[in-house]
C-alpha cells in the first residue's frame, strides 16, 4: 500500500510517463492543442489539467459533496439579489413581498417530506440542522431532569452528528453508538435493545452518504414512538433522492440541506413536528417564530425552495434514469479492474451512489490520478495533519485500513449522461493499472498470489 506522502509523487509521475499518444488524447479531451514536443512540460500538463476554459469536457461524479445550482433554481432566485431586496421581516411592501416567497419556499420544501409549513424552519445548512436538533433535544427543560440523558446514533453518522454526540460527551451525555453490518444498515431491534429509561434521542441517518445505504426508517420510528422518545433523522443523502414521508418514518426531527439538492449552498431546514420540545440553538431575534434567529437568507431560501419542487416532480423519472447509469458504472468497473468491489451493493441504497475498493492502490493518489484525467469523485477519507485516517464509515462495515483507503465514492447526478459513463469506465482502469504498475507491493503482492 502506498503511504500518503507519496500519493502526489505517484499521480504526478503518471504525468511524465505519458506517452506522446496519451498526452495528446488527455488534451484533445479538454478541447486543448497539445504541444509538438516529444515531451510536455509538467506546468503545461498540469495547466491543461486543470484547465477551466473547457469545463464542460470534464466528468463530475462527486454529487454527494454538492450539486451544481439548477438553472430553474438560480432563475428563481436572482430578483431576490436585486430587485426584490427586502427584508422578510419587513412590515412595508419591500419586506412582504419578500416575505410571500419565504413562505413559499416553506411550502415546497414541506410538501417535498409531507410535512407541515409551519414544521419547517430554514438553517445555514445541514450541520446547524443537525447540531440544532440534537443539542435542542438532549438540553430541553423537559429532558435535563435525567440524571444522566442518553443518546443513541449509529457507527456511520455523518461528522455532523458524530462530533456534536461527542461534544454531548464530554458535557455528561451517554451516547451508545450501534455497530452496522457489512452492508451498513443497522438492525432495528439494536436501536431497541439499546434504549434505556434515561434515552432521549435516538438519530439515524436516513441514506449514508459514502455507501449510500437506506435505513429500515418505519421500523425504527415505530420503535421511538413506542419508547416514547425523540427521533431525529439526517436526510441530507436523501432528500430529492428518494422518497421522504416524515409521518410515515414517525420521524419528530429532520434534516436537509440545499446543496445537495441542486440548490445553492449555505441554505439548510430542519423539520420539527409540531409539539416537538427543542431548546433553540441560536439566540437573537423573533425570526422563524423564534425557532431560529437572524435575517432570513431570503435567496437561498427561494432556490431551496425551487430545488424542493423540481425534486419532487422528478423523484421517479431522476431516480430510474440515475440508477441505470450507477448500475453501469459498477458493473463496468468491477468487469475491467481485477480485484475490485463493491461495497455495500446487496443493501438498498440511493440510486446514484456506488462505493468500489481498488486494492493495491492509495484513494487518494487514485482520486488525483483521475482529476488529471477529467473525473472528478472522492474517497470516504478526511485529511488530518499530512495523514489519510481510514473512513470511519468503511471501518465500521468491517474493511480492513487498507481497503478503506483504497476505496473511492461516485455520486452521479440528475445530468450524468451515458456518455459521460462510458468514458468513465475507460478512464478509471486505466488509472487503476498505471498506478498499480507503479506501486512495488502491489507488483511484489500479485505476483506472489500468480505463483501460488
Amino acid at each position: 500500500m502506498l503511504a500518503f506522502t507519496d500519493t502526489r509523487k505517484i499521480a504526478l509521475s503518471m504525468l511524465f510517463s505519458m506517452s506522446v499518444k496519451e498526452t495528446a488524447s488527455m488534451a484533445l479531451h479538454r478541447g486543448v492543442v497539445p504541444c509538438s514536443r516529444t515531451r510536455v512540460s509538467l506546468p503545461h500538463r498540469l495547466g491543461e489539467a486543470y484547465s477551466e476554459s473547457h469545463p464542460m469536457n470534464r466528468i463530475y461524479l462527486d454529487n454527494n459533496a454538492t450539486t451544481a445550482v439548477e438553472p430553474e433554481v438560480l432563475d428563481a432566485m436572482l430578483p431576490y439579489f436585486s430587485g426584490e431586496f427586502g427584508n422578510a421581516s419587513s412590515i412595508h411592501a419591500f419586506g412582504q413581498k419578500a416575505r410571500s416567497a419565504v413562505e413559499t419556499a416553506r411550502e415546497q420544501v414541506a410538501a417535498l417530506i409531507g410535512a407541515r409549513a409551519q414544521e419547517i424552519v430554514f438553517t445555514s445548512g445541514g450541520t446547524e440542522a443537525d447540531n440544532h436538533a440534537i443539542f435542542g433535544i438532549v438540553r430541553a427543560p423537559a429532558e435535563t431532569s435525567a440524571a444522566r440523558p442518553h443518546v443513541i446514533a449509529t457507527s456511520i453518522e455523518h461528522e455532523a452528528v458524530l462530533n456534536a454526540c461527542q461534544a454531548m460527551e464530554k458535557e455528561g451525555v451517554d451516547v451508545t453508538y450501534v455497530a452496522v453490518d457489512r452492508a451498513g444498515r443497522v438492525d432495528p431491534q439494536s436501536i431497541r435493545v439499546a434504549l434505556r429509561a434515561e434515552t432521549v434521542l435516538i438519530t439515524v441517518m436516513h441514506a449514508n452518504n459514502e455507501l449510500g445505504t437506506i435505513q429500515p426508517m418505519e421500523e425504527i420510528g415505530r420503535i421511538a414512538s413506542q419508547a416514547d422518545v425523540y427521533f431525529h433523522t439526517d436526510a441530507v443523502q436523501a432528500a430529492g433522492k428518494i422518497p421522504i414521508d416524515v409521518n410515515a418514518f414517525n420521524v419528530d426531527l429532520l434534516s436537509l440541506s440545499g446543496h445537495k439538492l441542486y440548490a445553492p449552498k449555505g441554505i439548510g431546514a430542519l423539520y420539527i413536528r409540531g409539539g416537538t420540545r427543542l431548546r433553540q440553538l441560536l439566540f437573537g431575534g423573533h425570526h422563524q417564530r423564534g425557532a431560529r434567529p437572524g435575517t432570513e437568507n431570503v435567496a437561498g431560501i427561494v432556490g431551496m425552495g425551487k430545488a424542493a419542487q423540481i425534486a419532487k416532480e422528478s423523484l421517479a423519472k431522476d431516480a430510474k434514469q440515475v440508477a441505470a447509469l450507477r448500475d453501469t458504472l459498477e458493473q463496468g468497473s468491477l468487469q475491467r479492474v481485477p480485484g475490485s468491489r463493491a461495497n455495500a451493493a446487496g443493501a438498498a441504497r440511493t440510486p446514484n451512489t456506488t462505493n468500489i475498493t481498488y486494492p493495491g492502490i492509495e484513494g487518494e493518489a487514485l482520486v488525483i490520478a483521475l482529476d488529471l484525467k477529467g473525473l472528478a469523485c472522492s474517497t470516504g477519507a478526511a485529511c488530518s495533519s499530512g495523514a489519510v485516517e481510514p473512513s470511519h464509515v468503511l471501518t465500521a462495515i468491517g474493511l480492513p485500513p487498507d481497503q478503506a483507503r483504497a476505496s473511492l465514492r461516485f455520486s452521479l447526478g440528475r445530468h450524468t449522461t451515458p456518455a459521460e459513463i462510458e468514458a468513465a469506465l475507460q478512464i478509471i482502469p486505466a488509472a487503476v493499472a498505471q498506478l498499480r504498475d507503479l506501486s512495488p507491493t502491489y507488483r511484489r503482492e500479485a505476483g506472489a498470489e500468480a505463483n501460488r
